[in-house]
């Protein structure tokens, strides 16, 4: 049975500087992006009959099924800090280095050979560590924990040349273990989230996935919409919902759209963390369980939360029901609309709205946060089908 909760953010504010994430700050993002072969930007999917159904202005997904060909947007943040590391361990000026540096002059490519990357993954963040160590000529290392569907582990191996191992840990404690191992042997952790001393590469993550957010809004504008006037974002540590919301609020300073975080009931971090009101990020309290793989993360990431407590307007926790009710409603499209793959992390926005829109019993949420026939909802569909044979049982 679908369960929505809602929490207002009333947590104190501080302020946090989002200058970085700002489009012009973030112009050497785009154009390592840009740069990579396989690069096009992803499309926008403008789901008109829905949003006529449901009564409102508009509603669009962004549909990271296709990035860089291996279905999620997470290989933006893990390219991208691995440039800035390599680039730091060569003593380069990561602004005027490009890729095709890197990738053809001897000196640099020697180097980066006997360089080796490691990570902790749900599935999503390891295959784009995989691939980008690939594309880069290094090596790597991903850990997974324990119930990860082997399909996931064997989609990292096939996105690149690393080493891939399923543990028996939760997802924090494979994070210690991969950031211990990291520091015994010298080499380079690619974490996407925080904790006090180890906050350089994450930031640089979350700058990668700004590539996406710039991406949908100049997608809207040559479609006619100025901006969003709601945004949800899916928060498995909060780093791309982080991410997010700062480049919203580097763009539309106090014009910003309403921004929510949407989580797996029995992992919600975040929830967890407005709703204790003291500013400080919280671990959840439930038992871990969500078929949302890449959203079951314990604990969110420091510096993301920091933009989440300051940015963010609302936290969702749902249940399983409603991203298999996104799933579907993207696959099974209304009218005209296009399709789109999205798998368990991917469609639970576009659950979520549905829901908001078009259940009577969250009439109330829907007012609350102010859903009505001039909204334009902009949602991120993060992830393809990552388990295949999972998804067709869902949408079929």
């Amino acid at each position: 049975m679908e369960a929505i909760n809602i929490i207002k953010n009333e947590c104190p504010r501080q302020h946090t500087d989002v200058g970085e994430y700002a489009y012009d700050a973030t112009e050497n993002v785009r154009r390592l992006h840009e740069s990579i072969p396989t690069y096009k930007p992803t499309s926008l999917a403008n789901l008109q009959s829905f949003a006529k159904s449901s009564g409102i202005r508009a509603m669009f997904v962004k549909d990271e099924s296709t990035r860089f060909g291996e279905q999620a947007f997470k290989p933006l943040g893990g390219v991208y800090a691995m440039f800035r590391v390599i680039c730091q361990e060569l003593h380069l000026d990561y602004r005027l280095t490009t890729l095709s540096q890197l990738l053809s002059e001897p000196q640099y490519k020697d180097v980066i050979s006997r360089m080796t990357f490691i990570t902790t993954t749900d599935g999503n963040h390891g295959r784009g560590v995989s691939w980008a160590s690939k594309l880069f000529g290094a090596k790597s290392y991903v850990f997974m924990p324990k119930g990860t569907v082997p399909v996931r582990a064997e989609n990292v191996r096939k996105a690149g040349n690393a080493h891939v191992e399923i543990t028996d840990m939760l997802y924090d404690d494979c994070v210690k273990f991969t950031a211990r191992m990291a520091k015994e042997n010298g080499w380079h952790l690619i974490q996407d989230t925080s904790w006090p001393g180890y906050e350089k590469i994450p930031s640089w993550i979350m700058l990668g996935y700004t590539t996406m957010v710039y991406e949908a809004l100049s997608q809207m504008k040559s479609l006619g919409y100025d901006r969003p006037t709601h945004v949800f974002l899916q928060a498995g540590v909060g780093s791309m919902a982080g991410s997010v919301t700062a480049a919203f609020k580097a763009t539309y300073s106090d014009d910003m759209p309403v921004v929510s975080c949407v989580e797996p009931t029995e992992v919600a971090c975040v929830f967890e963390s407005m709703r204790a009101r003291d500013g400080k990020p919280h671990t959840s309290t439930g038992n871990n369980t969500t078929i949302m793989a890449g959203l079951n993360c314990a604990t969110p990431c420091g510096m993301a939360w920091d933009y989440l407590r300051d940015y963010s307007d609302y936290a969702f926790a749902v249940t399983d029901e409603t991203t298999r009710q996104g799933m579907r409603l993207l696959a099974h499209s209304q009218g005209n609309d296009p399709k789109v793959v999205s798998g368990e992390s991917g469609a639970v926005t576009t659950g979520l709205v549905d829901s908001l829109l078009n259940n009577p019993s969250y009439r109330d949420m829907k007012e609350q946060i102010g859903l009505n026939e001039n909204s334009v909802v902009l949602v991120f569909s993060t992830e393809g089908d990552t388990d295949p044979e999972n998804y067709r049982k869902i949408v079929d």
